[in-house]
């Protein structure tokens, strides 16, 4: 009876640890999304500084793209910003971007001020195309293949680092096939 006593709170005390390593392995910044494997979310927004374009992710079919959820108010965007600039660059892939829960107005201006790597941005004022891409905060960016499924998903700014490991050799590939 005394060993049972003795092994219950140690049996306890093993599982929780056990799962305590577990947590400590994960990326905290690895957030699931239902999305990846699945199709793209379908939208149709007014592109950002038009009175009447539209953008819908039909119009990339064929094409491997990004989806990169920004704001003017997003203190990490003016982070990842000069890193995504220099991506669009190398035109591996176009950029969307997606103006997240902004004025208009501010969007543009945070464009004109720090450069356009977008081949277009689109607004997204209430945040709805936002939910329906799961998206948690901003930046967000999202690697969407050419038959227009969710291949990737990145929370926070993108670092060259990232890019280097993971979006460019994911997107190579995903161009290939």
């Amino acid at each position: 009876m005394k060993k049972i006593r003795f092994l219950l709170p140690l049996g306890v005390f093993l599982a929780i640890a056990a799962f305590l390593a577990a947590g400590l392995k994960r990326d905290p910044r690895a957030l699931p999304s239902p999305l990846v494997g699945k199709p793209a979310p379908a939208f149709e927004a007014r592109r950002l500084g038009t009175s009447g374009e539209t953008f819908s992710p039909q119009a990339m079919a064929g094409k491997v793209w990004l989806l990169n959820v920004w704001a003017s108010w997003c203190v990490s965007c003016r982070h990842e910003h000069p890193v995504l600039t220099r991506f669009a660059k190398q035109g591996l892939a176009p950029v969307v971007g997606l103006n997240h829960k902004d004025q208009e107005d501010a969007g543009l201006r945070w464009l004109q001020l720090h450069g356009d790597p977008y081949v277009l941005s689109i607004a997204d004022p209430e945040g709805r195309i936002g939910i329906d891409y799961g998206v948690y905060g901003v930046p967000e960016t999202f690697v969407i293949d050419a038959r227009g499924i969710v291949r990737y998903r990145h929370t926070g700014p993108l670092t060259q680092e990232l890019l280097e490991t993971r979006l460019i050799p994911l997107i190579r590939r995903l161009n290939a096939t």
